[in-house]
């Protein structure tokens, strides 16, 4: 899908970025329930060699350059590569809602890089908004109500890690072809999942052996779930780009956050997980200031809070 002229088409964007984001949260929530029995090096191999073919066709059919060795693009994938090996690793030990709103602090860690980097003045909205958004993760983590779980603050890593390759992207790879920056991330995921399968074969072990676990036998259900995994990750990468280029970022960011609402709708229909009324504040006050901080004035960049 690409636009051919410069109107916007707000209505199909939102409703886009609204079926991206129900697939992802649909991906992760099949990540949640077969990390016990998948290693996740496993996952990120077997899906990216399903995903890199498409890709390369797909940048073969628009005439670009997939392949690159451009240092900026190595490390964008790098932060990305892990902010997912962080977040999955989070998923087995966190209800899926928690998880997904500790890690949509993203637009709040994105403004105070970009003010810390002086590549953005934030007004008083944005202060607002980073002020709101860290007051809900509190919400969320209820400290000195009982000891905190230190898997909730894996989430908030990755929004962290997100963060800083999304400032990467703006900055040094504003131009590059996003089928490009696809490629070399999917590319990073298979070289991640062979090292970890390779120190997993040297007797290398990790205490939940997570990334470290030896690979499993795949039956039906297992490459069902891988084929699931790698759909996913082509429909949301092409599904955001052209969301994106078809609707202003400062209200699809708003849209974006609903895959929070799908993660707790997921949660509670697949591993009953039903938020309390406590949690459910810190989530819509976490959700409310994102919002806040993706809405910026008319002419202020703007910046994208997709996970993609």
């Amino acid at each position: 899908m690409t636009r051919t002229d410069g109107s916007d088409n707000v209505a199909l964007a939102v409703a886009t970025i609204l079926v991206v984001c129900l697939a992802l949260s649909l991906g992760d929530a099949i990540i949640k329930s077969v990390a016990a029995s998948f290693a996740m090096a496993q996952i990120f191999v077997l899906r990216s060699v399903l995903v890199l073919p498409v890709l390369l066709v797909i940048g073969a059919l628009r005439g670009q350059q997939v392949l690159t060795l451009d240092p900026y693009a190595l490390l964008r994938s790098l932060c990305l590569t892990v902010m997912w090996v962080a977040y999955y690793a989070a998923l087995p030990h966190l209800p899926l809602a928690v998880a997904a709103a500790a890690y949509y602090t993203l637009p709040l860690f994105i403004t105070l890089f970009s003010a810390a980097l002086g590549l953005e003045r934030i007004g008083a909205r944005g202060w607002i908004a980073v002020a709101m958004g860290f007051a809900g993760v509190l919400v969320v983590l209820r400290p000195g109500a009982a000891a905190i779980d230190p898997w909730t603050l894996v989430p908030l890593l990755s929004a962290m890690l997100y963060a800083a390759a999304m400032i990467i992207t703006r900055t040094r790879l504003r131009h590059a072809a996003p089928v490009a920056l696809a490629v070399n991330l999917n590319a990073t995921f298979v070289v991640a999942g062979l090292a970890a399968t390779a120190l997993n074969l040297a007797g290398v072990t990790a205490a939940d052996n997570f990334m470290l676990a030896p690979w499993t036998v795949m039956g039906p259900r297992e490459w069902g779930a891988i084929a699931i995994l790698a759909a996913v990750m082509i429909g949301s990468s092409v599904g955001t780009a052209f969301a994106y280029q078809t609707g202003p970022a400062s209200v699809l960011g708003t849209f974006d956050f609903s895959y929070v609402a799908y993660a707790v709708l997921w949660g509670i229909l697949f591993f009953g997980d039903v938020p309390d009324a406590v949690t459910f504040l810190g989530i819509a006050t976490i959700v409310a200031a994102g919002i806040l901080a993706v809405r910026r004035p008319r002419g202020s960049a703007e910046t994208a809070a997709c996970p993609e």
